[in-house]
């Protein structure tokens, strides 16, 4: 069954999703949305690391994301604006990222494949990969959960209760650079934030509990890789940026169907008050 590309592109999608739900969500409650941004951008520097001393693309992009991730948390709060800091961090990390693969002789890469994703391509290693990643981060973020969730909602409360709010940011930050590191595979460099926000977004008005919009926010994600993928396969478009169209679309309908229950709700109301 695995023999099948169009059977390994929906398991690395549907893997992808489920890693990044979690993770999506603890970026919108933070408001952490240009982190997740900054880390995916550093992936590229990742890239040509691996290029240059000929190591698997997981390993640069994972090492090249980690150092992001724990650069910003360790200068976070330090004199340094959180948004200049990530921007500056972000913008320059995928430019000498560009750079430097342009410098590499004797080298063919498809960079369109690294910046957008090639999910069409991805092998049965990868497939390990990403879904040993996946299950690394659920592990994590599960184990995690409580500590993770009351550092987001009240850190003062989390430093009475002998949690350490640092120590929860980098937990979370090490494993968005894990989910970066397997998602480069799918979706690209410039589309691994909009996969970690979107669906977390699109969950957060349906959900009356955190644990609900993580699983609401993996199954928006998993629906819309399925679906990207089946009509990227059906008009020949790209497939990651068209995975990220159809999760968008899935953000305003959902966003205009709560809209229009509320008015409905609300006018309800105003007749049965009359």
């Amino acid at each position: 069954m695995l023999d099948d590309f169009l059977v390994r592109a929906a398991l690395a999608g549907v893997g992808v999703s489920l890693a990044a739900a979690p993770l999506g969500c603890f970026i919108v409650w933070r408001r952490m949305a240009y982190f997740g941004d900054a880390t995916a951008h550093a992936a590229m520097l990742g890239v040509a690391l691996s290029l240059t001393l000929s190591t698997p693309i997981f390993a640069g992009v994972l090492l090249i994301s980690l150092l992001m991730a724990v650069t910003v948390s360790t200068l976070s709060g330090r004199g340094y604006a959180m948004d200049t800091l990530l921007g500056v961090m972000a913008h320059s990390a995928l430019a000498v990222g560009l750079v430097a693969v342009s410098f590499l002789s004797g080298v063919r890469i498809d960079l369109m494949a690294y910046l957008f994703g090639d999910i069409l391509a991805v092998g049965k290693t990868d497939l390990a990969i990403i879904w040993g990643g996946a299950l690394l981060v659920l592990v994590m973020v599960g184990y995690r959960w409580s500590a993770l969730l009351l550092s987001t909602l009240n850190p003062d409360l989390a430093m009475a209760s002998g949690i350490s709010p640092r120590r929860e940011q980098l937990v979370l930050t090490i494993a968005l650079a894990i989910v970066v590191a397997v998602a480069i595979k799918v979706v690209g460099v410039l589309l691994i934030a909009a996969m970690l926000i979107i669906p977390a977004a699109s969950a957060r008005r349906f959900s009356r509990t955190p644990e609900v919009m993580a699983l609401m926010a993996a199954i928006i994600g998993a629906c819309a890789n399925v679906a990207g993928l089946s009509f990227s396969y059906h008009f020949d478009s790209p497939t990651g940026p068209t995975i990220v169209c159809v999760v968008a679309v899935l953000f305003i309908a959902l966003n205009t169907i709560q809209l229009i229950s509320q008015r409905l709700s609300a006018r309800l109301t105003s007749i049965r008050q009359d």
